[in-house]
């Protein structure tokens, strides 16, 4: 029983430990809205106009930071679906073997039937053995929340949450609209910094908190900035921060670009393709996170020129039941992905089998 508790004890000590960085960061915020609202609004300006446009600019831009930070931290990852796990037989069957190749052989069985076109770096089956599944594409096990998450971009302790499939685009708008943040109490606050140099202010508790909040603020746009322009290089590349790292490798090798449809799509798979939710903290991502559009590098001769016509070909999975894209999602935020995805997908399953899944089973219409 010892063992078990200092576990126990263990992980809570840890648990207390990943909310210290959300902790600071709540409290910088909470002094920051002290410091513009009472001391450097209410205290410091005297034009009264000014000081009403000042306070609702920033209260928007407030309001939508903290929507976006809190929808970060605690929207859940979504694990995969109940078809990407072992069922007990095949636990069963993967346990007796002993030798890596009977094993391969079991899992390439049970994923014939799955959306799944990465492998490892020795093109083996991605599997894990904690979580006991084959990996969907772009899959991750972290090993701080010690689950495997859809789309992992990364493990962020600002936000003490696996950012991936589920809140990526919250993690987008937080890094958004915190660095609008900043840079408007920077852009607002300069008048009243240079008037502190100059001894223009009144000799008060206001002109520290106008100096400190300058410099905070500065300091962190500069950091900020240059998290969100490397984000948003993603999001243009359709790429997480783990595939910018090491590039996924699909059956016909390793390719950097595999799931990049050109920047308009690449944009939308990310924010949804209805416009009026792009800047809202709701989710509004396309797909279901366990089956990607992937662009084919060598074309199959063979394969149909344009997989959109009538007589395009029916994924396989979805002829046996599965349905790709699922919504295991809350029905809240499934209603979002109900819009017909801007890109056009094909499985050929005959063709699959026909060429020994050399290739990704999905073509895209690249975007003129």
């Amino acid at each position: 029983m010892a063992p078990s508790g200092s576990r126990s004890i263990k992980r809570g000590c840890q648990r207390v430990l990943y909310w210290i960085p959300v902790l600071f960061i709540a409290l910088i915020v909470a002094w920051s809205y002290y410091a513009y609202v009472l001391q450097l609004c209410i205290e410091s300006i005297e034009d009264t106009g000014e000081k009403v446009v000042y306070l609702l600019v920033y209260h928007v831009i407030f309001i939508m930071f903290v929507w976006a930070y809190w929808q970060t931290i605690f929207t859940k990852p979504v694990n995969p679906l109940k078809e990407f796990h072992l069922s007990y037989s095949d636990k069963e069957l993967l346990e007796r073997e002993d030798r890596g190749e009977s094993q391969q052989e079991i899992l390439r069985r049970i994923a014939k039937d799955l959306p799944i076109y990465t492998r490892t770096n020795s093109g083996a089956i991605r599997f894990c053995d904690r979580c006991q599944l084959l990996k969907p594409d772009r899959c991750h096990h972290c090993s701080v929340c010690d689950k495997c998450i859809l789309k992992m971009d990364h493990h962020c302790p600002w936000v003490n949450n696996c950012v991936g499939f589920s809140n990526y685009k919250f993690f987008m708008l937080f890094l958004a609209y915190s660095l609008l943040y900043c840079l408007f109490i920077t852009a607002t606050d300069l008048q009243y910094f240079i008037k502190f140099w100059l001894n223009g202010l009144p000799d008060t508790q206001a002109k520290f908190h106008i100096l400190f909040l300058f410099f905070s603020a500065a300091m962190f746009s500069v950091s900020l900035a240059s998290l969100f322009t490397y984000h948003c290089w993603l999001v243009c590349k359709n790429r997480s921060t783990l595939e910018a790292v090491r590039a996924p490798v699909f059956r016909h090798g390793t390719d950097k670009n595999g799931f990049s449809l050109g920047l308009s799509k690449n944009f939308r798979q990310v924010f949804g393709d209805e416009v009026k939710f792009w800047p809202i903290p709701v989710f509004s991502s396309l797909g279901d996170g366990c089956s990607f559009p992937a662009c084919l590098v060598s074309v199959d001769p063979e394969q149909p020129s344009s997989p959109t016509g009538p007589n395009a070909p029916v994924n396989k999975g979805a002829a046996e039941g599965h349905q790709f894209p699922s919504k295991p999602l809350r029905e809240s935020q499934s209603r979002l992905l109900t819009s017909t995805p801007s890109w056009s997908e094909s499985d050929s399953a005959s063709d699959k089998d026909r060429k020994g899944a050399s290739n990704p089973g999905i073509v895209i219409e690249n975007e003129a």
